[in-house]
């Protein structure tokens, strides 16, 4: 089970930055994390939060925010961009995807409906090199930023994610290898075109 960890660790070791050294892409990819009452998770919030620091550093142009929306009453990725919105993002320059169920059918939604070549994934550190192979797996040139999340009140929903990953990685490999479709595919949408073009 630990093998996948390794080679994930591993193999995505030269794409994981700091906000500060990241290389410039075009889009920012906030993977969803939970919204509990209207508001994003602590976690979710801490990725949004990332996300504003690249978009005011200039490191991407657009945020592309990635969660779920399959039941009444339940919709990260307008929670998420009424959050970016008031910490200062454009709402032109957000865009959402409603079908990120997982982190490969974020990834691959990127690539086949909104046509992401480039981007930056944004997420927890512990869930990062997951996050960079699927997406890189998907072809997009992906670099990863991480939120460490350690400590104050998220430390124990932070261990939790470690002890939880090696077994979602070991499930990632089948997106990995296989390259499936994403649950939900669609039709493409030029939402992320429209924000890069809009002033």
């Amino acid at each position: 089970m630990l093998a996948p960890m390794g080679w994930a660790y591993a193999d995505t070791a030269r794409f994981r930055y700091s906000v500060e050294s990241v290389p410039e892409t075009p889009v920012a990819l906030v993977l969803g994390a939970g919204v509990w009452s209207g508001q994003p998770s602590p976690l979710l919030a801490r990725r949004l939060d990332l996300a504003v620091d690249l978009y005011r550093r200039g490191k991407v142009k657009v945020v592309l925010v990635s969660g779920d929306n399959r039941f009444r009453g339940y919709d990260e990725p307008t929670v998420m961009r009424a959050y970016l919105v008031g910490k200062g993002v454009p709402e032109s320059k957000i865009v959402r995807d409603f079908a990120g169920l997982e982190t490969w059918d974020s990834c691959t939604r990127a690539r086949r409906i909104f046509g992401v070549a480039k981007l930056t994934v944004v997420t927890q550190d512990f869930h990062l090199p997951r996050a960079v192979a699927l997406c890189r797996a998907a072809g997009i040139e992906t670099w990863g930023v991480g939120d460490d999340s350690m400590g104050g009140s998220r430390t124990q929903a932070t261990v939790r994610g470690y002890v939880r990953e090696p077994l979602a990685m070991l499930k990632a490999m089948r997106s990995l290898t296989l390259r499936p479709d994403p649950a939900l595919l669609g039709r493409k949408e030029p939402g992320v075109e429209q924000a890069l073009a809009s002033p």
